[in-house]
């Protein structure tokens, strides 16, 4: 865990940043169950860098490739993590779908900032316990 997350998370209420991405692989195309704010921001962050980073890779080598297949093996996990975070929310994945309105973005955005639904709910066990 980050030095300062210490202050800011307590014990149990959050994932770290690795066991995000952990999850995130092992639950690599599962819609179904729960992802806290954590595994789902952790996640997010982790796709901008990974692309970031292919980015870069291409540019340097000139292939234009590199970033192309970073994309593509994040892709399913990156929905399997939304769908997961909109269930927190016990909303269904097919919210998801607001993206293609514009509009929808900021709805989902305000969502995936929201606490998660305490306790159990019809898409299963609170993810952090």
């Amino acid at each position: 865990m980050l030095p300062f997350a210490r202050y800011y998370f307590k014990r149990g209420s959050s994932m770290t940043f690795a066991d995000a991405i952990k999850t995130g692989f092992n639950k690599y195309a599962t819609f179904s169950g729960r992802a806290a704010r954590s595994e789902f921001w952790f996640w997010t962050l982790f796709s901008i860098l990974a692309n970031l980073v292919a980015s870069i890779l291409d540019a340097v080598l000139g292939l234009g490739l590199i970033d192309l297949v970073v994309s593509l093996a994040l892709l399913i996990p990156g929905l399997a993590v939304s769908v997961r975070r909109l269930h927190d929310l016990d909303r269904t994945g097919w919210w998801l779908l607001l993206i293609f309105t514009g509009i929808g973005i900021i709805l989902l955005l305000i969502w995936d900032c929201m606490k998660g639904t305490a306790g159990p709910n019809r898409f299963g066990a609170d993810p952090l316990g």
